[in-house]
Parts: C-alpha cells; sequence; structure tokens
C-alpha cells in the first residue's frame, strides 16, 4: 500500500502551541515521521483545552489532539547534557528540525543551527519566531515574546478587520500562527528539495509579524499608491462591489461580484431590469463609488428570501455561499464527500472517536492521508528511533565491501523487486549506479519508462545484480518490455525473498531509503542489508582507466595537434541515429570539412545542415589506420529536419553494411550495444582495439 508523499522524511520536532505543531502536522500528514520532542511538563498545548465530559484526568486536550495527529512523542530534557546528546544522535538520520523558540534559546541550550549542521550537514533547520532571526535582519523587536493575536496586530490583520474603525477585531482562527506554520512548511519542502540536490542544507528563517504582513499584502500596495490608511472593511470590500455578507431571512450569505459579467447575471436573477441600466452601478469603479446604495439594494432582496431559495437562485451562477455555523459543516455533503471531517480512534478503546478537520491537499498519485491518534506524553522510546541506524562497519567489513563494490566495472546492472503479490519484477537498470561505504549503501539511477517503475517506486526493499561477461543476453532481456523474463533466466530468491539472478559478479539486497523522481528519471537509494560477490569478467566492452568527463581536453589537444584530424558527431534522436548519405546511399556520420579541424567547426557544419543540437560529451577519439587519419567524435542530441543529405535511421535498422568506413562501422555497432544497455564509455584506440573511459 502506497504511503504519503512525504514518506522518508524524518522531522524532529521542537515546537509548542500552534505555529510550530501546525506547520509539522501538514508534513505528518502526508507521510513524514515526525517525531515531537517534549519537555518533562509537555507542550502546554496539552493543558490549554477543551476536554471532554468524560475525560476526568483531563489527559487529551482539544487543542493538542487536532494539530498532533500522526506524531510520536519523544520525552527529552534538553537542559541536560543526556537529553542533549539524544536529540543530537536523532540529528544524525533527521532531515529537519522545526522549532520555535525565540531567537537565542537553541544556541543557550548549545543546540543551535551551527552545533547542528556540525552533527548533519544536510539538515534543514526551520525557525519560526515572532520577530525572526537577526541574522536575517535585526529587528528591534527581536527579545519579544509573540503568539498569534501580537502577529495579527503588527502584521495589520485587525486593522482592517471588523465593523468600523474603533472596534478593532481579530480574526477567528489563529491565523498569525497557522499562515506562518504554512509558510513554514513550503520553506522546509523547498529547502529540502534543495539539499536532496546538493547535499547541503540550511536555516530557514520565519517571522510570523513578517508572514503576516505577506498575508495582508493589499494594504501594502494601497499605502504605497496614494498614502492611504485602510481601516477596518467590516464584510465589505474596498474595490468591489456587491462582495461580501448580506442578511437572509433566516441568516446570512455570501456574494462576491468581481466583475461585470456577474453583475448582469445577478441584476437579471433579481429580475430588476432597472439595475443593469443603471450608470451607477455600469462599472466596477461606479459600483465601488455607490457602494452604500448598492449594497441596500441587494441586501433588501437576498434578506428576503431563506438561504435555501437563494441557493437555488444563486448557487452556480455567480460566487455565493450560505454563510455556515460548526453544525452547517458537519452535515454538508462536501465535507463528507471530500474527507474534510476524519476521524481518529484511540487504539484499544471503545471510546467514541475524536473528528478533526481533514488536510486539504489531495495527490491523484497518492492517498488521501489518514489519522493516527495523537501519542501520549514521551510514549516513543528513543531506543526504538536509533535502530535503524547502521552499525559501523569493521575494517574487514569495508575491505570485504569494497571488493564487493570492485565488481561494478562498467555498472550494467539488473534491479529486482517483488509485487505485493509476489511476482519478481526487474529490468536493467539503464544509468549509473553509485556507492557509499559508511554506511554501506548503494544508489542507483532508474528510468520512469520501466514497466516495473511504479513497483520499485512503492517498494520497501530491493536488488542489485551486477551482471558478468556472459549475461550479455541477460541485459537484453532486462531492458526490454517483455513480461516473461524470469521464466527465460535462471534465478533464485534471496534475502527478503527477493529474485536474485544466477551467474551475477555480485548480488546486493538493499532496505530502500530514498527515493527521488528526477525528470525522466528517479534515483533510488537503499541501505545494503546483504550481499555476496564472485570471480568472474565484469559485462564491459574494453578494459581500461575511468575518469570524468572534463579530464579528457589533453587527450583532445594532443590528438588535435596531429595535421591530419577530423571532428565529428554521433546525434540521436528518439533512437534514431543521424547519417550522410551519398548517391550511392551509402552512409556516413557527419563530420567537419577537411579545412577545418575544430569543435567551433563541426557545430559550423552541422548548422549547415539545417538542425538544431546539444553536443553533451565526447565519445570517441581513435586513430583511423585505413584512412591515415585521427578521428574525434562527439555525442549529442538533435532536431531539425536536415537537409537533402540527411537522413535518420532507427537504431535496430541502420544497414551497417551501407557504412563502408570499417572504424566508423564498428563505432556504430559499439554505440548501439551501448546505447542498448544505458551508459556510454570514451573509446580511445584505432578501429580493432582500444580502451573505453567511463562517462560518469
Amino acid at each position: 500500500m502506497k504511503t504519503g508523499i512525504l514518506s522518508g522524511l524524518r522531522v524532529l520536532d521542537l515546537t509548542r502551541m500552534l505555529s510550530g505543531p501546525y506547520c509539522t502536522m501538514m508534513l505528518a500528514d502526508h507521510g513524514a515521521e515526525v517525531i515531537k520532542i517534549e519537555s518533562p511538563s509537555g507542550d502546554t498545548s496539552r493543558a490549554t483545552g477543551p476536554f471532554r465530559k468524560e475525560d476526568i484526568k483531563k489527559e487529551w486536550s482539544g487543542y493538542f489532539v487536532s494539530l498532533n495527529r500522526n506524531k510520536k512523542s519523544l520525552l527529552l530534557n534538553l537542559k541536560t547534557d543526556p537529553g542533549k546528546v539524544k536529540l543530537l544522535k536523532l540529528v544524525k538520520s533527521a532531515d529537519v528540525l522545526v522549532e520555535n523558540f525565540r531567537p537565542g534559546v537553541m544556541e543557550k541550550m548549545g543546540l543551535g543551527y551551527d552545533k547542528i549542521r556540525c552533527i548533519n550537514d544536510k539538515i534543514v533547520y526551520a525557525a519560526i519566531s515572532g520577530f525572526g532571526n537577526p541574522l536575517s535582519g535585526e529587528s528591534p523587536y527581536k527579545d519579544w515574546p509573540s503568539y498569534d493575536v501580537v502577529a495579527q496586530a503588527m502584521g495589520g490583520l485587525i486593522g482592517i478587520t471588523g465593523p468600523k474603525k474603533n472596534a478593532p477585531t481579530k480574526v477567528g482562527p489563529g491565523v498569525g500562527d497557522i499562515f506562518s506554520g504554512l509558510m513554514m512548511s513550503f520553506g522546509i519542502i523547498a529547502a529540502v528539495r534543495e539539499a536532496e540536490k546538493t547535499g547541503k542544507g540550511q536555516l530557514i528563517d520565519l517571522a510570523m509579524y513578517d508572514a503576516v504582513i505577506s498575508l495582508c499584502e493589499r494594504i501594502i500596495y494601497q499605502h504605497d499608491l496614494d498614502g492611504s490608511i485602510p481601516g477596518p472593511q467590516g464584510n465589505g470590500h474596498p474595490l468591489l462591489v456587491p462582495f461580501g455578507i448580506f442578511k437572509a431571512k433566516d441568516g446570512f450569505i455570501a456574494l462576491g461580484i468581481v466583475d461585470d459579467s456577474f453583475w448582469r447575471v445577478l441584476t437579471k436573477i433579481m429580475k430588476d431590469p432597472g439595475l443593469s441600466s443603471d450608470q451607477r452601478f455600469s462599472s466596477i469603479a461606479n459600483r465601488q463609488k455607490n457602494s452604500k446604495v448598492l449594497n441596500a439594494i441587494v441586501e433588501c432582496w437576498t434578506s428576503s428570501k431563506t438561504k435555501l431559495e437563494l441557493k437555488s437562485l444563486l448557487g452556480g451562477l455567480v460566487p455565493f455561499g450560505p454563510l455556515n455555523s460548526a453544525k452547517d459543516i458537519f452535515e454538508d455533503p462536501h465535507v463528507m464527500n471530500r474527507s474534510m471531517i476524519e476521524e481518529m480512534k484511540f487504539s484499544n478503546s471503545e471510546a467514541r472517536p475524536w473528528r478533526v478537520a481533514g488536510n486539504p491537499l489531495n495527490f491523484s498519485r497518492f492517498p488521501q492521508p489518514k489519522f493516527s491518534f495523537p501519542p501520549r506524553l514521551g510514549e516513543t522510546k528513543v531506543e526504538d528511533l536509533y535502530k535503524n541506524d547502521p552499525e559501523p562497519l569493521s575494517e574487514k567489513d569495508k575491505n570485504d565491501l569494497r571488493s564487493a563494490f570492485g565488481t561494478f566495472a562498467t555498472g550494467v546492472t539488473v534491479v529486482t523487486t517483488n509485487q505485493k503479490d509476489g511476482i519478481p519484477r526487474g529490468f536493467t537498470a539503464n544509468s549509473f549506479s553509485s556507492v557509499s561505504l559508511d554506511p554501506p549503501m548503494l544508489l542507483v539511477c532508474i528510468a520512469k519508462t520501466a514497466q516495473s517503475f511504479e513497483i520499485f517506486r512503492d517498494s520497501k526493499y530491493f536488488a542489485i545484480n551486477v551482471l558478468s561477461e556472459k549475461q550479455r543476453a541477460v541485459a537484453g532481456l532486462f531492458s526490454s518490455q517483455r513480461t516473461d523474463k524470469f521464466d527465460l533466466t535462471s534465478w533464485k530468491k534471496g534475502s527478503r525473498d527477493l529474485p536474485l539472478l544466477d551467474s551475477c559478479l555480485a548480488h546486493f539486497v538493499c532496505h530502500k531509503t530514498n527515493f527521488q523522481e528526477i525528470g525522466d528519471h528517479a534515483v533510488m537509494i537503499g541501505l545494503i542489508e546483504d550481499y555476496l560477490y564472485y570471480p568472474g569478467d565484469p559485462l564491459g566492452y574494453f578494459r581500461g582507466d575511468y575518469f570524468s568527463v572534463g579530464l579528457e581536453h589533453s587527450l583532445v589537444n594532443m590528438v588535435n595537434k596531429e595535421s591530419n584530424t577530423r571532428v565529428g558527431a554521433i546525434l540521436e534522436s528518439d533512437r534514431q541515429v543521424l547519417f550522410i548519405k551519398d548517391r550511392e546511399n551509402n552512409l556516413s556520420l557527419p563530420k567537419t570539412p577537411n579545412n577545418n579541424k575544430s569543435l567551433l567547426g563541426l557545430e559550423d557544419y552541422l548548422k549547415s545542415l539545417n538542425l538544431m543540437f546539444n553536443l553533451d560529451f565526447l565519445y570517441s577519439v581513435y586513430e583511423d589506420q585505413e584512412m591515415n587519419v585521427h578521428m574525434i567524435f562527439y555525442h549529442g542530441k538533435f532536431s531539425g529536419g536536415g537537409n537533402k543529405n540527411t537522413v535518420s535511421l532507427n537504431l535496430e535498422e541502420i544497414p551497417l553494411d551501407k557504412i563502408k568506413n570499417l572504424a566508423e562501422r564498428t563505432m556504430i555497432e559499439r554505440y548501439c550495444e551501448e546505447y542498448h544497455h544505458g551508459r556510454f564509455g570514451i573509446y580511445q584506440g584505432n578501429e580493432t582495439e582500444g580502451t573505453v573511459k567511463k562517462v560518469l
């Protein structure tokens, strides 16, 4: 079964009350492992209430229950050395730490960002406070404590809320806290994405004062435009009319007429032809200028009808909605159908379930969040949170694992796992594999086009099978779309019942720790639980040293000093390779004219063929003894129709006998084979023998 979209994200939650817990609630609802770190007295909201009548001991505050579902609770006294040591040990395996202390409090405890990132440089450290961290700009209020009402007041929200100037009104819910928490949850996901790309975490600083200013963005541009000081707007809008709350016979309704088209629809429903032609209301500006008169006319009409009558008249035609009480919300079919009120049951209890507001985010490829009941204070044992940390390897184990990793000579691997029903699935990984000794981990890049892609995305374990030289056919089979791969291959069950292919150089059984989708591919990372390796030759084409792209420049320069040098390109698009054809339909690859042997000359030549292209890496440098010439070939992608002398051929349909130059024919054969395995190497040699340098 799929878990939430944030599954695998570990969050240390040091927050209390509303802003921080709301932020981490959003993460926990969607699958993140949120570990709530509480002092011996617990989160303040545990005692805030309200409490059920039957809760004689007052164990479960509604405030706490609503915000802390799906979390774990770990009791740590961070004022003591043992508490700090335990937290710092958890930091090693965490992706995110969230706190909402005043700036400086964590530093005084020796747990500030500088200390935390020394333990885990990839961690995202999220800090919510009333007035922000001085590192982002020092506030004169940096030492002030702050809660929702302070943020609402100072950020401008209360100043524009309420019926009149001398009756400032706080917005009902804790918007200053909740909006700050929501903003921080966005910041966390953005920073985690960056950390996954770069391996570097960072500090996120958010001031509640700043968050509310951003919420009240309208008063900023209004004051900037004309120096006005927007005041309380009651239930209306300063620019749009009619827009607000209007009386009905049995309550109130909301209308939001934002343009002339909706205004014409409303006047037609009201059956007042004079309104549509009245110049006082003929435009947005005129309606705003005559707002008092117009609002009175509209309310005279709405107050003559019930909410149900207005619903039948206005629903679906103009922006309209009834003013709902909590009771109305509980009875609304919309709320039920969209799971916006969720039940949470006590474990092993016959007590009546709690009902709380649901999470409004729905992802098409992931299930709606299901809520587990909040934790009792300290119910999670710290030892349970350490259990997934790998034990350090001994030097002997490291050497042994290093030998096993040595089988990745070319990186040709088949990745395998099981469906939920136990049926084996697998395919040839079409990109690189990478390794880590401490901790022992493997990374493999897989294509989203693979039939088994979703199986691997949702699996908990996977195996990597490193192919030997005699398994060339196996590599081809598992890169195909055939459904009977395992029927045609000899294999056995290994650890975790994972399918392991026979005759491999090595097997690695991994517990998947991360799965990150990137464009057309995904990176899958696993902690190695078991491995075996055997003697033999790796599946490859030539033997040779390995180096990264960029180090080839000296080689190219050396070859280019030769007087007889040509530069060409292997250009591919959607499994088609571009060729130049002559009058007899013989084929050759595009190459620079004899008098121009530079990369710039190649680019100019390709442009003359009416092509768009991108050269991405050096593919081959060799001596063509048949033609007495040194050749340099780059690899790239192309688009465009070419000209009458060009032809694009499918990889599987290239007539090799039409490529008259032996060296080019050999290179194209190698290219097709490498393309099949999804891995390319820089070739250095001549048309009969040489070495391949891996492209990283």
